[in-house]
């Protein structure tokens, strides 16, 4: 029978891999990556099926979710040839909905991001633009209780200065700087185990939707609120 759970034997093929991590291991152990494999698409399709019950999602399936164990080492200075870690992607449907999902799970590294990783120009011009007219807006989201004992505070890389248009004293300088906007989760490997971990990962996604909404608000409409289509 399926199971969404992730099995020890899927986490400990990660530690063994990143021991052994050539090619030669890894073909000699292909039949027990695919396993693990079809262990991890159980828990995207899980995932999935209950994230569609509070948002739209646009990733067809859990297979489909899945980065690849394989790795581009063209432009990296690590030269292993295989990811030592399981992730998946899911992005938000229609134009309405903006923002993705992420998780990523590696013995005592696994994580949630949810956000915006490369806004377009047009993307960070009108984000900007809401911060600089609506402050109060952002800070409601960015303080509100469940947020910040479930994300802490945004995250993402920032400039070093103010952007191009804006004073350095800016009330909102700090968020005007940035330029990713991304939500982070950690996971105890305990956590990651455990039966019910499909659960906690869609209710941190949940958590995060007034973000979401609050970003696909700003993404959807002018400077006035009027709806851009």
């Amino acid at each position: 029978m399926k199971s969404p759970a992730i099995q020890k034997q899927s986490f400990d093929f990660l530690k063994k891999l990143s021991k052994n991590n050539n090619r030669d291991w890894f073909n000699k152990h292909k039949e027990e990556y695919l396993i693990h494999r079809e262990n991890l698409i159980d828990f995207a399709d899980a995932l999935l099926f209950k994230m569609n019950q509070h948002d739209k999602i646009e990733t067809e399936s859990g297979k489909k979710s899945l980065f690849r164990i394989y790795k581009d080492v063209r432009f990296s200075k690590d030269k292993t040839p295989y990811n030592t870690h399981w992730s998946g992607f899911f992005k938000r449907a229609t134009k309405k909905r903006r923002g993705s999902y992420y998780f990523h799970l590696k013995p005592g590294d696994s994580y949630v991001i949810i956000g915006f990783w490369g806004p377009n120009p047009d993307d960070m011009i009108r984000i900007r633009k809401e911060m600089h007219l609506n402050p109060e807006g952002w800070e409601k989201v960015l303080n509100n209780k469940t947020f910040k004992s479930t994300f802490g505070k945004m995250q993402g890389e920032k400039l070093s200065s103010a952007p191009r248009g804006y004073e350095k004293n800016h009330p909102a300088i700090e968020l005007l700087k940035y330029k990713q906007y991304l939500l982070k989760h950690a996971f105890t490997d305990k956590e990651v185990l455990s039966n019910d971990f499909v659960v906690k990962v869609n209710d941190v996604f949940k958590k995060a939707r007034p973000f979401l909404d609050f970003m696909s608000e700003t993404l959807t409409t002018n400077a006035d609120g009027e709806p851009l289509f």
